[in-house]
Parts: C-alpha cells; structure tokens; sequence
C-alpha cells in the first residue's frame, strides 16, 4: 500500500517531465484571451491509461503566428483514479518565433491535487530565465540540489519543450528529427530530455490526424533542484523502455507529441491522442517549405 501511495503522489512530478500532462494531474491551460496572429494551429485532445485502465485526459491548443506563438492544455485524473488521488491542473506559454523557431517569454503552470495547490510562474527572455516563483513558497529541504544561477540560462520551459523543431527545407518526419537533448527548468527541477530515434510508424486519432509520425526514444537525465533519494527520479533516470511518438502541425517545421509510453511497476503509462486536428493557412504552409 505505502508503494502504491508513493507512486500516486510522483505522477505528477513525471507528467511535468516528460510533457507537462503525461500521468494525470497536471496537463496545462491558458495565459489570457486566444491569440489571433495564429496562422497554425493544433487542437489536440488526449487520454491517459495505466494497464490499459482510462485514468486521466485532457486536452492541448497550439497557436503559431509570423512573429508569436502560444501553447495551452488542461487535464485531470478520471474513474477510480479520482477517487484515491485527484488531480487536475493548467499550463500555458507564450513566446515570439525568431527564424523559425520558438523563443518563449512566459510559462505558467498550476496543479490541484488533494493535498495542496500549487502555482508557478516565470519569465523568460532568449532562453535565459529572468525571474520565477512558486506560490504558496514550498518548504527549502536540505536535500535539493541547488539550483544556480548557471543552471536557469540557456533552458527552455516544460511546455515549449514539448515543441519539436525540426531545421530545413525537407520532410520533418525522418530519423534526424531525434537528434535532441533538450534543457529545461520547470520552475523547480533543472533536467534534460534526450532523444534517439527507434521508428517510423502509422498514427491515428478517433479524430483528426491519420499519418506517419516518428517515434523517439526519450531519457531522462535530472541536473539540480531534485532530492536524489526520490524513487521517481532514480525511476526515471535509470527507465530505457520510454517512447514518444512525434506527428507534424500542417504548414509547420514543428512536430508535438501524439503518443508517451512510460513503463510502471503497475503497467504501461500512456499518453495517447484521441484528437489531433492541425491546419496552416497557404501563407505558412509556404513559408514552412523555406524554413
């Protein structure tokens, strides 16, 4: 039972992790009113699983313009996850698109689980972080590493990490596409997400997108602001067995996730999409093609 409590209370440290919403409790949500610079968007919708068992969904919006671009998601457990550990919460960013890529300037994110709810927020400016907190303060445990000054330049936040940019004039969807590893500060952990390919495969939505999409393998390789003595985090680090399907945003060099597969003591974790739904007018779609 103690086992079963301590990995009901990390699900949502690894949803943050590996895309902020992969196990229940935390997707994301909105950072004021809907842009209208979109010129691709993604609605996406997505349900979680344990042991094939539906535990959690949510859903995810994505609006990419010439200069802007912003990115939200909402989620929360369901069934009997809800009754022995609800959860639910909101993340959003915001950001400019500089040569093609993303360059965010604010993250925010907020769980509700039934112990406490929590509030992060930062500001962000050419991948350096330049101010953020965590609302209420959590208690400072000795155990931490320490997160530096050094260790919050050059990041990228959970939410725009999760946008994969791919450089070039060529079909974005090929084994070069995993060539990644990805900095990223949370607010509270610095790590890294490292990919590697594994395989081209068909996906398909109950709604939306039906194609090819590139499967990554994906690791996790925490750098500061962690207790090392967490069976989550040397869970994770030492997992080999995580996957993460990528498909494309039209008109875009940018891919999202469409599938995460985490292995648990208690069954296959995952992440699937039962909605993806993705248009570009014909201006980015063109400009896309010169990227």
């Amino acid at each position: 039972m103690k086992t079963a409590k301590r990995l009901i209370s990390a699900r949502p440290v690894a949803a943050a992790l590996l895309f902020a919403g992969l196990v229940p409790g935390v997707l994301s949500g909105t950072v004021g009113p809907e842009p209208s610079f979109a010129q691709a968007r993604l609605d996406a919708q997505y349900e979680v699983t344990l042991a094939g068992i539906p535990v959690g969904r949510g859903g995810w919006t994505i609006n990419i313009g010439d200069k802007n671009y912003s990115a939200a998601a909402y989620g929360g457990t369901i069934g009997l996850l809800k009754l022995i550990a609800n959860g639910s919460g909101t993340s959003a960013a915001q950001g400019r698109v500089v040569k093609g890529a993303l360059v965010a300037t604010n993250y925010a994110a907020s769980t509700t689980t039934y112990k406490k709810t929590e509030h992060v927020h930062m500001v962000l400016a050419d991948g350096d972080v330049k101010s953020y907190g965590i609302e209420p303060t959590p208690h400072v445990d000795p155990r931490r590493i320490p997160v530096t000054a050094a260790h919050r330049r050059g990041v990228f936040d959970p939410m725009t990490a999760s946008l994969l940019h791919v450089p070039g004039t060529g079909n974005p969807l090929t084994p070069a596409a995993c060539h990644a590893a990805t900095p990223i500060f949370d607010g509270r952990m610095r790590y890294n997400l490292n990919l590697s390919y594994k395989r081209m495969e068909t996906v398909k939505a109950l709604k939306g997108y039906h194609g090819p999409a590139v499967v990554c393998a994906i690791y996790f390789v925490p750098v500061s602001g962690y207790i090392p003595d967490r069976p989550v985090i040397k869970y994770l680090a030492a997992q080999r067995h995580m996957e993460i399907a990528f498909a494309p945003i039209a008109g875009t060099r940018f891919l999202v996730p469409f599938r995460i597969v985490v292995p648990t003591p208690f069954g296959t974790a995952m992440l699937d999409a039962t909605k993806f739904i993705t248009a570009a007018d014909a201006r980015t779609a063109k400009a896309a093609k010169t990227r």
